[in-house]
């Protein structure tokens, strides 16, 4: 079977999944995606690696346009998504109103799981978080790092800490299996970040990308992109 190939943000990779039958039945073709921290992505781009389509922050699309990586007419908005707190299933939800509460959970928390904080786009923004709260030397040897949100993820439902959290995309958390999602950070430490597409200049099969992205930004999908996580 032909397959699309994907370089996206581990945020989009949740919903990708689920639209990969529909996917299938309209065209013909599977997908093959490479899912992780954005910085990588565009990056991996950058070196040539093959891709169709890419999915990343609507401001790094706009950089890889700039570069002529990414075909501007093709560039289309798939949704908004929170960084957000997560518990393991079993633990009691964390209530965070406030960025007072945020530094107590944080501080309290054994074990603090996080992706990559020099290129993914939630690790970048919880490294800035600690710095803002004051605490990023008190819980350094705490962050539990890994390459993506999904890999954090995956930990911190298998962790064997007391008290752990991870903080993420809303996305990664919820298609996580034996974690939860336990709210959105505060104000004055809250991100929401857009996502966006784009059918890059090199694509072997730029019209079934260009299929792909209505599939992934359609009307029809809107419940489907709201449960993995994405707003409007």
């Amino acid at each position: 079977m032909t397959t699309l190939t994907i370089l996206s943000g581990g945020a989009a990779q949740g919903l990708v999944r689920g639209l990969t039958e529909d996917f299938k039945a309209q065209t013909g073709f599977g997908i093959d995606g490479e899912f992780g921290a954005v910085g990588i992505m565009a990056d991996r781009l950058r070196a040539g690696a093959p891709a169709d389509l890419v999915i990343l922050t609507q401001a790094l699309l706009a950089k890889l346009a700039e570069e002529k990586l990414v075909l501007p007419s093709s560039i289309a908005d798939v949704g908004r998504v929170e960084t957000a707190l997560a518990v393991r299933s079993r633990d009691p939800k964390v209530t965070v109103k406030t960025e007072a509460d945020l530094r107590e959970v944080l501080r309290s928390a054994d074990a603090i799981y996080v992706p990559d904080t020099k290129a993914s786009t939630a690790g970048q923004h919880v490294a800035r978080v600690l710095d803002q709260l004051g605490i990023a030397y008190e819980v350094a040897s705490r962050l539990k790092i890994f390459p993506n949100g999904a890999t954090a993820m995956r930990e911190l439902a298998a962790s064997t800490a007391q008290g752990p959290i991870g903080c993420t995309q809303a996305t990664e958390i919820i298609a996580t299996d034996g974690i939860a999602l336990s709210g959105a950070l505060p104000p004055g430490c809250e991100l929401v970040t857009m996502y966006t597409a784009g059918v890059t200049a090199r694509a072997a099969h730029p019209k079934e990308a260009a299929a792909l992205i209505a599939l992934l930004t359609g009307a029809d999908q809107k419940d489907l992109r709201q449960r993995a996580g994405f707003t409007g």
